[in-house]
């Protein structure tokens, strides 16, 4: 696994195979941040940004932001092993003074977080946990998010979550067995 642009293009990301995580596909990754930079329909801009990758794994998505120069992302990381990972990756990158470094469970970070704001929400769960959907009910609640902010979910293709009540969905990709949700809070 790779970075895929910005100052770390082409530098490595360690990741184990393991049946608790699956990393973030390369492709899919650049999907998102195609989409991220060019759609009409969403507009955020990386840089500056302040980014939540919540279920980071070994934090792909969170480096990949830095890469391209976000202020600063939060990785929020409950697997102990796959934690120790993520933070050698970002020790190698030299990435720790642009990074928190969070190992606990989501809902507990959320509810500890006081005043953490964030324009790039970044959720991609294990596909059979559906707390993450409590998850974004409390972000919402606790407006933890900037007027400016995007939400990325990343779900298996056959997932049918139902997220009316809590999000205004702009677009929805799928890509192989991942389907990508693009929203804001409504």
């Amino acid at each position: 696994m790779r970075v895929i642009s910005g100052k770390f293009k082409g530098k490595s990301i360690k990741f184990l195979k393991i049946k608790n995580t699956r990393p973030l596909k390369d492709s899919v990754r650049e999907n998102i941040f195609n989409i991220l930079a060019h759609s009409n329909l969403i507009s955020i801009d990386i840089e500056k940004s302040k980014v939540l990758d919540a279920y980071s794994g070994f934090g792909s998505f969170g480096i990949e932001c830095i890469s391209r120069g976000a202020n600063r992302v939060t990785f929020v990381e409950n697997n102990i092993h796959t934690f120790k990972i993520l933070k050698e990756n970002l020790k190698s990158l030299k990435t720790t003074n642009q990074s928190n470094l969070i190992n606990e469970n989501i809902t507990a970070f959320i509810k500890e977080n006081l005043n953490h704001k964030y324009n790039i929400l970044f959720f991609d769960p294990p596909y059979l946990d559906n707390n993450y959907l409590l998850n974004l009910r409390l972000i919402k609640e606790k407006k933890f998010f900037f007027k400016d902010h995007i939400i990325v979910l990343h779900r298996e293709i056959s997932s049918s979550d139902n997220y009316d009540d809590i999000l205004n969905v702009i677009m929805t990709k799928e890509y192989g067995r991942s389907k990508l949700i693009f929203a804001k809070f409504n």
